[in-house]
């Protein structure tokens, strides 16, 4: 995995290089700027997965005069990758662009907090004075619009507000703080490249690692939280069944591929419905089905993608054994060779599921209710989408790690979507999501803030 994980960087950094879009970004310091003004300028120049050499050095300035000390230099797998980017004369950071930063406030607690920071490859259509006009090469080689859609502007404007706050209070809490700016969440790279790169044996350890998400179906000024499994374990498969094409008119003369990967679709469905325990989670979806150009040719093969979400890691295992199984019978049932019609690849950007430590929730909560209110704070019900966050708790250690929702929709609009034929509210990875930003990070800040106080005791 790891050298997938090198070799796609090194593609990716040597694509951006010579990016226009990026190149023209202009020079902006946090020092002194209000965070609502540092969130437009992070909403109008976002920075794709592994590109965000101007985002990480905003953030890291800003570390930097808070007092913190902020460590960018990378390991030599990192160093090979970055000397064939002309921004490898900008300072390196920890696995790519990002960067820890780490206060030492005498003997006491270590505890660690993430944001996230790159955008997706969307053109954004919100209408906002402050959206984005960016555009730069995605991670599949096209050239598109790039976009914070999925809300890591409000992490990294929350992350930074809490590193303020708990720089200006240090009277009130001991031990290690380390904040680190991951990069390349969006394609599940970041948080393994911070991790591989050293981020548990060149820093302080930690006993504890919490972040955020924001949430586009929770209203701004609420947060939700809850122990045990709350993203997904996910996995992206690549299934080529390979017959024998020929006229459509004779089809006796053919293994058709197509019916062969038909079969295999509706097969699978079958795991989930009658092999999965119906009260454990699972999703197997089909995302393409590729064959043919013509309507009288039967092709000779079809290409699949698929994607497959679980909690639990047996139950993971369960399904992708099972989906290869029925891939390899439906070829043996139409009279091909199973081994080679079809190839079988699931690919290397896992994400884990993301198991929040019941304990730190339940303490944590208590935390919440205290500082916003009861009625700010809601029961988070576990999503079937991803994060790479999970991987600080899948380390040998068995950290504790926590990941709490951040309401982030307009209450106005919130309140409307809940009434019978009201309008939906924009999902996250939506061209047209756009955050309450002041209410959302002013409940960020405080939330983030008091559970840190509360750590560092």
């Amino acid at each position: 995995m790891k050298h997938a994980l090198l070799a796609l960087s090194t593609a990716l950094l040597s694509a951006c290089a010579t990016t226009p879009a990026t190149a023209q970004q202009p020079t902006f310091s946090a020092e002194g700027k209000s965070l609502r003004q540092i969130y437009e300028h992070l909403h109008a120049n976002p920075e794709l997965s592994l590109q965000e050499v101007k985002t990480s050095a905003i953030l890291a300035a800003e570390m930097k005069r808070l007092g913190f000390t902020v460590t960018t230099r990378v390991g030599d797998a990192w160093t090979k990758a970055r000397a064939q980017s002309e921004y490898g004369k900008i300072e390196d950071g920890v696995g790519g662009y990002g960067f820890v930063a780490v206060m030492e406030n005498g003997p006491g607690p270590v505890l660690m907090i993430r944001a996230d920071m790159d955008a997706l490859p969307l053109v954004e259509k919100t209408g906002l004075p402050y959206a984005s006009k960016a555009r730069d090469i995605a991670w599949s080689g096209e050239e598109s619009g790039v976009m914070h859609a999925c809300g890591h502007d409000i992490h990294m404007t929350t992350w930074i507000g809490t590193a303020r706050e708990l720089a200006a209070r240090k009277s009130e809490w001991k031990g290690t703080l380390i904040m680190i700016a991951q990069p390349a969440e969006e394609i599940g790279l970041g948080a393994m490249a911070m991790i591989n790169d050293g981020l548990f044996t060149r820093f302080p350890k930690p006993d504890h690692v919490i972040a955020l998400h924001d949430h586009a179906g929770l209203p701004a000024g609420v947060v939700g939280l809850a122990g045990g499994f709350v993203m997904a374990n996910v996995d992206s498969i690549d299934i080529t069944v390979t017959g024998k094409g020929g006229h459509g008119a004779y089809p006796q003369d053919t293994r058709d591929p197509i019916v062969v990967a038909a079969r295999i679709v509706t097969t699978i469905q079958t795991l989930v419905s009658r092999e999965i325990d119906p009260l454990d989670s699972a999703v197997v979806t089909v995302g393409a089905f590729n064959a043919g150009f013509k309507h009288n040719i039967i092709p000779d093969e079809v290409k699949l993608q698929l994607t497959v979400r679980s909690f639990a890691d047996a139950t993971r295992e369960k399904l992708l054994a099972g989906i290869e199984r029925i891939a390899r019978a439906e070829a043996l049932a139409a009279g091909l060779d199973p081994a080679a019609a079809i190839t079988f690849n699931v690919k290397t950007d896992h994400t884990p599921s993301l198991y929040n430590e019941p304990e730190l929730a339940t303490r944590l909560g208590s935390v919440l209710r205290t500082t916003l209110g009861e009625a700010s704070v809601t029961t988070a019900t576990p999503s079937m989408a991803g994060e790479d966050f999970a991987r600080y708790g899948r380390t040998p250690d068995d950290i504790p790690v926590m990941l709490l929702w951040l309401g982030a929709v307009k209450r106005e609009a919130w309140e409307a979507a809940q009434k019978p034929g009201g309008k939906p509210l924009p999902s996250l990875h939506s061209s047209e999501y756009a955050p309450d930003p002041d209410p959302t990070i002013a409940t960020g800040v405080k939330a983030m803030t008091a559970s840190a106080l509360d750590l560092l005791r």
